[in-house]
């Protein structure tokens, strides 16, 4: 480790010098960096990211002769945070930069990533326009509905430039669908006026386009911020270039949020049932070291085949002929065909309809009042297929099925279904798929690594990919090889288990996995379960667990593990349908508590459900056990108990050994940059948002923290309910003082350093993060005597970076990069602390790394020893023997955040019960408040 790194001009004990007890200022560097991108454009001198006049932590420059103390530095960052923009830099907080000294630690391994380097002109200025596109209506006609559809919308806006290519050249302009327009030249702006007719018997529509002038995005901007010259990221510049490199896929491809999929699939991707797997990919720019890069990932999604409506009902409903419908079938085909769009072959028209149901009669006793436009014949009653065949002379063949009732502005039509076909680009969820079609989607998803990189390579060549003329009229040049970087793999730590003697063995862990063989070894701290009860909920039918064998079994594989478990207090038998009552599980529960007290004059430590199948109910149990009795429970199913298999068991045992507070595995040791005396916390924070997108539906913040060092392998939790799709922790700094004063009840000391992992995040987030969740935490945890040193880490795990090996032979058998994998360089930001690491074997599809981010730090940590300690943390999840995907805090603040949403939707049903009109039950805290006696146990696990 190199201890230069914490000399600034002083020793490191002197704090007092440019607001160093804020944000310690980098070493400089004399070379002048210049990125790939820019090194035939231009002179652009300047200095690199080390050697701009900011600190490592973003402070301005103060005087170096005034000493400010410590406390005296805190105050001082809470009244003068600092900014990541140009027009109010002396009141935000920027993100730390990267240390100085390079990590080296781990062998060597080559890559190729699914960057793609971005060269532009730093002379070009992307002009920016505001799009208003709204109906004209006659007067005293009721006003126009504001235009929402993307491809309405596009529409109308091609006809304007299609009249006038002279002044709007289309190939120069990119459009993101709804208000925003870039040019690469200067374009007219005002109103204009655009008719669009859409059918042959419907009146021309006119629209007024507004185009106004926002802003002039000139790429030296850019330049000057992936040279460091600047710290604050050019935003709107970066959204401007994302929408035109988006420009050439959104004419071709069907676009899904931020996804683009081929309009037609594969023979080979059918699903059956009227349904396809269609490919595509997503992409987006980002700052990197070597330059702007394109990272672009494949990606796949079902959707129903743009069939005719009568065809894809035969398909999807086997038992679907056209010649028939009962009352069966009528309601499998309404909530087949209700919501979808359809365009309509009956007549020439663009116009497209959405099914809102069938019509109650078959389409022969289907009559209507036909009403002259013209007043100059009376009203009479028609027939729809007199009508069909008179007005359009096409003959209804399918005249003993209902028609489809289509609505549009407020209009329904009854239309034949055969006159009706299913608009392409209408997704399908996986979840009602048939197993089948489950799982081929789930394998097309998971591609291996070489499958996965040809088809990214594939899209980056193709006519309808990133790479079309548009871009290149923007003066952007792509080049179409992936990034080549060079990784490490660092080597993994060694791990205490105990041993059949009750010793402790160190284990190392040199296979290709990473996995330890808890068959031949112990678990550390295994716990004396001495009162725990079985409730049996599979008493009847095929599924009936063999009660005797499996408290046999289970008793010899936690005593195989250094785990001690009695007979069981309380074996009660019962069925499945306890589950569909809460005050029914509750009155169980609370019942059986009850009498393992008189049975032992304590209480249960737990209680074992085995259930016969996956049910709603789980939630209920899982709410009253946690919030209202007080006991943790562990489930399983019958079927897997009744095999009575040593793996099963093992995994089982490991859950309930860590929900009890023992300690199946740790590091051998200390974690890299800490002494033993530190007591350092480790925090974890998450936030779970709905998928209703209701107000009343709350989002769920939980908060995760150790609560023993230096083993760091126990956590305490907090849940709580927030407003709506809010992702910032509203009560991060109050449920973090809990969890520091907890720390305190149980090792008599409170943490000197806290060590932050954020999940959920994006890079748009990151000063919400560092000036808001930040203060808060210190703002709640600070006081005059107490000041622990404090380090904030984002963990980032959907990104679309993907590492492939250069060469398959250095990596595992699957294709995948090994554990341990590394990349600080090339691929990361510029000049901010990040890394990617992979740290778990894959051996499904193709590995992702979780991108690293670190926002403050006053731990002082260089890369290496970050990389290293979060690796290390990896192996310590109490219910794996591998490492995990992704550092434990993060990945038990998702657990927890996941649990809190079990509680809201049981909170829901009592909603609906008592005050379905108020949004107060679902935010009623009481609901999340964890019983006593659970909230410093990993219940979660």
């Amino acid at each position: 480790m190199d201890g230069d790194r914490h000399n600034y001009g002083g020793g490191r004990g002197d704090r007092g010098t440019s607001g160093e007890g804020l944000r310690p200022p980098a070493q400089t560097q004399t070379g002048k960096y210049r990125p790939p991108h820019l090194r035939n454009h231009g002179s652009g001198s300047g200095a690199g990211p080390h050697t701009t006049s900011l600190q490592r932590q973003g402070v301005s420059q103060l005087s170096s002769k005034i000493s400010i103390s410590e406390s005296e530095l805190l105050r001082f960052s809470e009244q003068q945070p600092l900014t990541d923009s140009p027009e109010n830099t002396n009141n935000r907080i920027l993100p730390v930069r990267r240390p100085e000294n390079r990590a080296i630690e781990g062998r060597s391994i080559n890559l190729v990533v699914n960057h793609f380097l971005v060269k532009f002109n730093p002379r070009v200025t992307i002009y920016h326009y505001s799009l208003d596109i709204k109906q004209v209506v006659s007067r005293g006609k009721k006003p126009a509905r504001k235009l929402r559809n993307k491809a309405g919308l596009r529409l109308i806006l091609n006809k304007l430039f299609f009249s006038d290519r002279a002044r709007f050249p289309v190939n120069r302009t990119a459009y993101d669908g709804e208000k925003n327009l870039y040019s690469a030249i200067p374009l007219p702006t005002g109103q204009f006026k655009v008719e669009l007719s859409d059918s042959e018997d419907l009146s021309s529509q006119t629209y007024a386009v507004s185009i106004k002038i926002m802003n002039e995005l000139k790429l030296s901007k850019l330049e000057d911020y992936l040279s460091g010259k600047v710290p604050y990221v050019p935003r709107d510049i970066l959204q401007g270039m994302d929408v035109v490199m988006k420009e050439n896929p959104s004419k071709y491809r069907i676009s899904v949020d931020r996804h683009f999929y081929a309009p037609s699939f594969k023979v080979e991707d059918d699903l059956k049932h009227g349904i396809a797997a269609h490919r595509g990919f997503q992409s987006t720019l980002r700052p990197t070291a070597q330059g702007l890069a394109l990272c672009l990932d494949s990606s796949v999604l079902a959707f129903r085949k743009p069939l005719a409506v009568l065809e894809y009902l035969k398909e999807h409903i086997p038992e679907f002929d056209g010649e028939y419908i009962d009352s069966n079938l009528r309601r499998r085909v309404t909530n087949a065909l209700k919501g979808l769009t359809v365009r309509v072959i009956h007549r020439v028209t663009k116009q497209l309809y959405t099914i809102s149901g069938l019509t109650a009669n078959t389409t022969r006793d289907l009559w209507f009042d036909f009403v002259d436009p013209k007043g100059k014949v009376p009203t009479v009653k028609v027939s729809l297929v007199q009508y069909f065949w008179e007005k359009y002379g096409k003959e209804i063949v399918y005249q003993d099925i209902p028609c489809l009732i289509l609505g549009r502005n407020n209009r329904t039509n009854h239309v034949p279904m055969e006159f009706c076909i299913l608009f392409e680009g209408q997704r399908y969820r996986k979840e009602l798929l048939d197993k089948v079609g489950q799982e081929k989607l789930k394998k097309l998803c998971l591609a291996w690594p070489p499958a996965r990189r040809n088809a990214i390579s594939e899209m980056m060549q193709a006519y309808d990919g990133p790479c079309g003329d548009t871009t290149q009229n923007f003066g952007l040049q792509i080049d179409k090889n992936m990034t080549c970087v060079q990784g490490r793999v660092i080597g993994p730590p060694d791990l205490k288990l105990g041993a059949p003697d009750g010793t402790v063995d160190v284990v190392r862990v040199e296979n290709e996995k990473r996995q330890w063989n808890i068959a031949e070894s112990s678990v550390v701290d295994g716990k004396q379960i001495e009162r725990w009860a079985l409730i049996e909920f599979s008493s009847s039918g095929i599924t009936k667990l063999r009660v005797k064998d499996f408290i046999e079994n289970l008793r010899n594989r936690s005593r195989s593990l250094g785990i001690y478990m009695e007979e069981p207090l309380i074996c009660h038998l019962t069925s499945m349908r306890e589950f569909s009552s809460v005050s029914r599980l509750e009155e169980l529960l609370r019942s059986l508590v009850q009498e393992a007290s008189r049975k032992s004059w304590s209480k249960l430590q737990i209680i074992i459900c085995v259930m016969a199948e996956k049910h709603h109910g789980y939630k209920y149990l899982k709410w009253v056990s946690e919030t209202r009795v007080g006991v943790v429970t562990q489930c399983c199913l019958s079927t897997h108990a009744n095999r009575g298999d040593d793996l099963f068991l093992g995994n089982l045992c490991l859950k309930i050994n860590a929900k009890l507070g023992g300690s199946n595995v740790e590091l051998t040791q200390r974690l890299p940059h800490f002494e033993e005396e530190d007591h350092v916390m480790f925090i974890g924070a998450d936030v779970n948002h709905p998928v209703s997108k209701k107000s009343t539906t709350p989002s769920i913040a939980a908060v995760v923290s150790t609560v023993n060092w230096p083993a760091v392998n126990r956590y305490a939790a907090r849940v709580c309910p927030q407003d709506h799709r809010t992702e910032k922790i509203l009560e991060f700094g109050p449920m973090c003082r809990d969890l520091v004063n907890t720390y305190l009840q149980l090792n008599k000391v409170k943490p000197k350093k806290i060590v932050v992992f954020r999940d959920g995040v994006s890079e748009g987030q990151f000063e919400m993060v560092l000036n808001e969740e930040l203060s808060d935490l210190k703002r709640a945890v600070f006081d005059d005597n107490y000041q622990p040193k404090i380090t904030l880490v984002v963990a980032q795990k959907r990104n679309t970076t993907r590492l492939f090996l250069e060469n398959v032979a250095e990596g595992s058998s699957t294709g995948n990069v090994p554990p341990g994998t590394v990349v600080d360089t090339k691929i990361v930001h510029p000049f901010e602390f990040d890394f990617y690491l992979c740290s778990h074997y894959g051996r499904i599809g193709t590995s992702k790394a979780v991108r690293y981010c670190v926002l403050w730090d006053e731990n002082l940590f260089t890369s290496e020893q970050l990389q290293k300690l979060i690796y290390n943390l990896c192996f310590t999840f109490a219910r794996s023997t591998r490492p995990v995907s992704l550092v434990p805090p993060v990945y038990y603040a998702d657990l927890v955040a996941y649990r809190g949403r079990i509680f809201q939707e049981v909170a829901k049903e009592f909603q609906s019960r008592s005050m379905p009109s108020s949004r107060s039950g679902t935010f009623d805290q009481s609901f999340y408040k964890l019983h006593p006696d659970l909230q410093n146990v990993m219940f979660f696990v």
